[in-house]
């Protein structure tokens, strides 16, 4: 269904991405080379031929009892939309381009999980309706930023599931698209956060950093509330909270923030070099991972 991670380092390097000279943030070669990273990277698997491997009864039934399902399919529901609807306002022919295939393979992530409870009779909640209210630049950017706080776990706890043969290898290999899909989104969109602030008007600059903190405080609280429920015992459906509970009860946080590390700059690392990277969750993780202990190895 897809080609190796390494073609995507092939690509960038036909482009001559890794031997041109420097860029400036802000600048049109700048908002070229983040928006055809995006568009020449393209996947074009189509969701309604993929041919799901048949699953023992016990790797079946570790695929359904994980609590995600519902709301990964509504994420991804919602993403698309908030994509979208900022792609409808964006007045740039070659960005709006790019946001447009954003929001299409948002989309097609839903299609996607979509057909795989279906092919393994998972039983999914009915969906809600999607709507946007209000800024589509807040709507984008909310998801934007939610996705580089759960990608950089997801990327993590797919690695883990994958060593650890909580997947079977051709599911991993079937669903490995999406996961890097994600990489490219938010390798996209902190270049286009970082190009926009550029290029707005100085007066409108500490106006869209408020934004900035508004939408970081609206994610925070968001996840502090996902907390709480699974405190009082209701069930959250929630990947990077519920993933590693469900991936293992024994998996150790600093194992897992090492891995999600490293994946973080292996998936990152098939990219052009002078594009930036997401940086505030990656420092975050390795400032906290500091202060932690790794779990003693077993002895021979």
């Amino acid at each position: 269904m897809s080609p190796p991670l390494s073609a995507i380092s092939e690509t960038s390097k036909a482009q001559g991405s890794f031997s041109e000279g420097p860029i400036r943030l802000g600048s049109d070669a700048h908002k070229t080379l983040f928006c055809r990273t995006l568009l020449d990277t393209f996947n074009p698997y189509r969701p309604a031929v993929i041919d799901w491997p048949k699953l023992d009864a016990e790797a079946r039934d570790r695929l359904v009892s994980l609590p995600i399902w519902d709301i990964a399919v509504q994420t991804e529901g919602r993403a698309r939309l908030n994509v979208a609807s900022y792609a409808a306002v964006t007045s740039d022919p070659l960005l709006r381009k790019a946001i447009e295939l954003n929001a299409f393979e948002e989309g097609r992530h839903k299609h996607v999980l979509s057909n795989l409870v279906a092919a393994y009779g998972i039983a999914l909640a009915p969906e809600p309706e999607y709507a946007v209210k209000g800024d589509p630049e807040w709507a984008f950017m909310v998801t934007g930023y939610s996705e580089c706080i759960d990608s950089f776990f997801a990327f993590g706890l797919f690695q883990s599931a994958k060593r650890s043969g909580f997947f079977p290898e051709a599911l991993v290999d079937t669903f490995e698209p999406v996961i890097q899909e994600e990489a490219r989104h938010i390798l996209f969109f902190v270049n286009w956060a970082a190009w926009h602030r550029r290029t707005m008007k100085l007066w409108r600059r500490p106006f869209f950093e408020l934004k900035v903190l508004a939408v970081w405080l609206f994610l925070i609280w968001e996840r502090i509330g996902i907390a709480r429920d699974m405190g009082s015992g209701v069930q959250d459906n929630n990947f990077t909270m519920t993933g590693a509970k469900s991936v293992g009860d024994d998996i150790n946080v600093a194992e897992l923030i090492d891995i999600c590390l490293a994946e973080n700059r292996r998936r990152m690392g098939l990219y052009d070099r002078r594009l930036l990277r997401p940086f505030a969750v990656p420092a975050l993780a390795g400032f906290v991972r500091r202060f932690m202990r790794s779990r003693p190895k077993p002895l021979a």
